[in-house]
């Protein structure tokens, strides 16, 4: 029986969602009987515990820093363990939104314009014409982001705080109206497209977890070519970035603008959410994959040299 290690927790600003994450998938493992399953709440002895746990495995369920910038990767290569989802080098540079947007706008992938400031530049002045997006570099589950509109006179003072944990440089992007969209990949097939409508204007962290924050719409309600280009879009920047098992690519469609021209790809998640109720597993749902057959793929897919 292979021994399966559930990474999860952590210390960043993701904790929670990863915790959720981590016990979802490791019950997914456990229905299914064919697995050893043990969940590590990930700290900073996580190196000296799995060489005295010696799983088979790990299956990488932590979110941010640093399950999903490379570092716990590249841990689990010295050490030697199998892991999920993608390897150093992707991982790395898919955290860092500002260096991703440059590899995907090299391979022909449509992102948003902007530019990286630091944070008191970005509260001293308007960056960009409202509206607009202030997000942190290396965060994700929208922590940090603060959509700047029209009748706002003035940036968000929270970039000043002391207390603020982000990193002192800010991605600062034009605000794209419209839909959110969102694609799974699993291996080298892209799966379908769904459109979350927040319960509020935005799909910020409470929108993402609360009950009633979001509704998902699978299949989403667009063209079929906007569809197929999302799917199109989602495998060829999980491609570009050198992703490996799952990701998620989110995307911004403006639907007032013709064609594909309103499509802009975000940003491509190599650690999606996976409790039972996120997105991927929605999608894989949609595909005819079970949740268990879901996370039973990953851990068979784990590897080194990802």
């Amino acid at each position: 029986m292979k021994h399966v290690a559930v990474l999860m927790g952590g210390w960043s600003s993701e904790r929670q969602v990863s915790l959720w994450s981590g016990a979802a998938c490791a019950d997914a493992l456990d229905r299914t009987g064919r697995y050893k399953v043990s969940r590590v709440d990930v700290d900073r002895d996580i190196a000296i515990n799995l060489r005295a746990l010696k799983p088979d495995c790990a299956l990488n369920l932590l979110h941010g820093r640093p399950g999903e910038d490379g570092t716990i990767q590249g841990m689990l290569e010295i050490l030697g363990i199998p892991y999920s989802h993608s390897g150093v080098m992707a991982s790395a540079v898919a955290n860092q939104k500002d260096i991703a947007k440059t590899v995907l706008k090299a391979a022909g992938i449509p992102v948003p314009g902007g530019r990286l400031v630091s944070r008191h530049e970005a509260a001293k002045a308007h960056a960009l014409p409202p509206p607009y997006v202030i997000k942190p570099v290396a965060e994700g589950s929208s922590v940090g982001v603060f959509i700047v509109r029209e009748d706002h006179a003035h940036p968000p003072q929270e970039l000043t705080r002391d207390d603020w944990t982000y990193g002192e440089q800010v991605l600062v992007e034009p605000y794209i109206a419209g839909k959110e969209l969102t694609c799974a990949v699993i291996g080298d097939k892209a799966l379908g497209v769904i459109e979350i409508v927040a319960a509020t204007k935005f799909y910020d962290f409470e929108a993402k977890y609360a009950p009633g924050g979001s509704t998902h719409l699978l299949p989403a309600p667009v063209s079929a070519e906007v569809y197929e280009a999302c799917r199109r879009i989602a495998l060829a920047a999980h491609n570009a970035l050198s992703c490996r098992g799952v990701s998620r690519a989110d995307f911004r469609y403006d639907d007032s603008k013709p064609g594909l021209e309103g499509l802009a790809c975000l940003e491509v998640n190599t650690q999606p959410g996976m409790a039972a109720t996120s997105l991927v597993p929605e999608l894989a749902a949609h595909a005819g994959m079970s949740f268990e057959e879901l996370v039973s793929w990953m851990v068979e897919d784990a590897s080194l040299g990802r």
